[in-house]
């Protein structure tokens, strides 16, 4: 870890104005940007601590035509994931934040960070060998050629394969999720599905956050679909581990007939995939395993495997039908 400049923002507009300097970052929980900064993948010459902005609290709101639940960006996994607002009414958001990381890593790790988060590529990681577009553009992607049984298969491009690893950002895609972002110019809002980028040829270019913005909060609306959702996570072992693939469904349905959908993948995509194709495959059609898999075979009509990751696309079929069906199940 290479030295760097240490202070706490006392407000918001301190830390906007702090994290406009070049080389700049914000830590809360750290439990992302510390191993990056040891892996001197991550060279700060200044880290803002924003723990002190008071951004923690979870409240219910009305905005816009609906209501829904507006989350502080510095509330932790394990808070959000534990509070009846949130279990009771988006399960798929507590349920992911479960499958997530470890009980000691969702105790320190904020939501805000989590979004943030970077890749678990290898080659993004190991600085001595192995070029990575993400992390050295131009330098070429070594995961194409290389061990990419782990990487994405969905949003890739000839720049980069490399998958998003977060959980609590495929349920936020699914359930309409929305950013609030303050920065030099005032607050702005931003669509969970807008905020990361597609690699393209600029994958060190990974969200839509500008030099000195901070996300202060997320707000998830209410829907039936919200209402009854679910995150199911298949991985190589059933504690801390990464998905291999992943589901956020959510369903409204009246009698056995669906009439809305939400779909995203996780494990997949470059990105948080939301599906709007498998969505409008589901939408007005029979809760039937017939339906689920043609859904399944429309989330995963343009997937392209890599070699070692192949497997993930028929597997991610499966995630997909069985989310469904085990929420169907409880349908009313």
């Amino acid at each position: 870890m290479r030295p760097f400049d240490y202070a706490r923002a006392s407000n918001e507009a301190a830390a906007v104005k702090s994290g406009a300097m070049a080389g700049t970052k914000f830590i809360a929980g750290g439990t992302n940007l510390v191993d990056l900064m040891k892996n001197e993948v991550e060279q700060p010459v200044h880290v803002v601590d924003i723990n002190g902005l008071g951004m923690n609290r979870i409240e219910r709101r009305i905005e816009g035509t609906g209501g829904g639940v507006r989350i502080g960006a510095l509330v932790r996994m394990s808070d959000a994931a534990a509070h009846p607002e949130i279990a009771g009414n988006f399960p798929a958001i507590a349920q992911a934040l479960l499958l997530s990381a470890s009980p000691q890593l969702r105790n320190a790790a904020s939501l805000g960070g989590n979004l943030m988060q970077r890749t678990r590529c290898p080659y993004f990681r190991e600085l001595t060998w192995t070029p990575c577009n993400k992390r050295e553009p131009g330098s070429g992607c070594s995961a194409k050629d290389g061990d990419n049984r782990m990487q994405a298969i969905l949003g890739t491009s000839e720049a980069c394969i490399a998958t998003h690893p977060s959980d609590f950002a495929v349920a936020l895609a699914a359930l309409d999720g929305v950013l609030t972002i303050r920065g030099a110019r005032g607050e702005r809002q931003v669509a969970a599905t807008d905020f990361h980028l597609l690699p393209g040829k600029t994958p060190h270019l990974e969200h839509d956050l500008k030099a000195g913005e901070l996300i202060t909060s997320i707000y998830i609306p209410d829907a039936p679909h919200a209402r009854r959702s679910a995150y199911l996570k298949v991985r190589d072992r059933s504690s801390y581990e990464f998905a291999l693939t992943s589901a956020a469904v959510g369903l409204d349905v009246s009698g056995g007939v669906i009439r809305s959908a939400r779909v995203a993948m996780g494990g997949v995509g470059t990105k948080p995939w939301r599906s709007r194709d498998a969505e409008s495959a589901l939408a007005g059609k029979a809760a039937s395993e017939a339906t689920f898999r043609a859904a399944a075979d429309a989330a995963m009509r343009d997937a392209k495997g890599q070699g070692h990751n192949d497997f993930k696309i028929e597997l991610g079929k499966r995630t997909l039908v069985r989310a469904l069906t085990d929420l169907a199940g409880g349908a009313a």
